[in-house]
């Protein structure tokens, strides 16, 4: 049975080991296992995603152009405006705030699309587009908000965007040309995808609680700091989404489907790049650490009040069908 469903709570208690064992062991000189981390999880994610899912994402026309919306134009004013308000003599945290509020996220969103009885598969759609853009804008999207006030190497940074898609996008070609045609490789990957991007995932979590944690226990009162501001975020992308949703008239599956996409966030596509970026600037990197205490717990509230909308009272749980002997 896939433990996909239990992914939030799996991801909490890596965060908890990583911070205890970080305490205990100096990680800090471990931090670019996060880049490997998230590159083998994005490799896992190439496999198993059919790149035509973006044709299919453009066939439903009003859901892809709210998300985009959402995700790459109100999301990004959204976060400037957070980080001008909260942090107007702190480059860093507002570069934080920046860097996690501009990355859709690409894996657990469709968890608690799942368990609030969304449309997955719609939510899924647009899982390509959304890891490309933000890939491609993230740059962008500094320059244009942080240019004058932070030191940014725009080549540099890039480069080490491209690094973290390219290289497992062009593993994940090569291995399907390889043994794409292979029945018990695509058995494989379509049986363990799931525990396999989860257990990458993870790790990625772990090494990053683990190479923080010391410096998150020292200040545990910018969890407050961050906290304001992020659940602002929160609140006010619930309300909008959920009103986008009503006023183009989706059902509640796709209107949750659209939620949960413009909810949850990359917090580890942004640590990676932060961390080969920005290594002299703990700030932004702390911010990134925190943003996954506040997202989790605030995906789950919102999923069970959703599900009190929903067609059927309790989210479905989908049992794996028993094979003939």
């Amino acid at each position: 049975m896939s433990i996909g469903r239990l992914q939030p709570v799996i991801i909490i208690l890596s965060a908890v080991a990583g911070t205890c064992l970080g305490v205990v062991v100096p990680w800090g000189g471990w931090s670019s296992l996060i880049e490997i981390f998230l590159m083998l999880m994005l490799y896992v994610l190439f496999l198993s995603v059919d790149l035509r899912a973006i044709a299919k994402s453009f066939s439903n026309v009003r859901f892809t152009t709210a998300a985009l919306c959402l995700n790459f134009v109100f999301t990004p004013i959204v976060a400037w405006m957070l980080g001008v308000a909260f942090f107007p003599d702190s480059p860093q945290l507002a570069m934080g705030i920046m860097m996690l509020l501009v990355t859709p996220c690409t894996d657990w969103y469709l968890v608690f699309t799942g368990i609030s009885r969304g449309n997955v598969e719609l939510g899924m759609s647009i899982l390509p587009l959304n890891l490309i853009l933000q890939v491609l804008l993230l740059p962008v999207y500094l320059m244009l908000f942080m240019g004058s006030r932070v030191d940014i190497d725009a080549a540099s940074m890039i480069a080490d965007v491209a690094v973290v898609l390219i290289v497992p996008f062009a593993t994940s070609v090569i291995t399907k040309v390889l043994l794409g045609k292979r029945k018990a490789f695509e058995r494989t990957v379509s049986e363990r995808r799931d525990d396999t991007q989860v257990l990458f995932l993870c790790l990625a979590v772990l090494v990053m609680f683990a190479s923080e944690g010391r410096a998150l226990l020292d200040n545990l009162s910018l969890l407050l700091t961050v906290f304001v501001p992020l659940v602002i975020f929160f609140v006010l992308l619930l309300v909008v989404s959920q009103g986008v949703g009503r006023a183009l008239r989706f059902p509640y599956a796709d209107r949750t489907a659209l939620t949960f996409t413009s909810l949850a966030r990359n917090s580890l596509l942004s640590l990676a790049i932060a961390v080969a970026e920005f290594p002299d600037q703990p700030l932004v990197t702390l911010t990134l650490v925190i943003g996954p205490l506040i997202e989790l717990p605030v995906l789950t509230m919102v999923s069970h009040l959703l599900l009190r909308e929903a067609p059927d009272a309790e989210p479905r749980v989908r049992c794996p069908r028993s094979r003939p002997r």
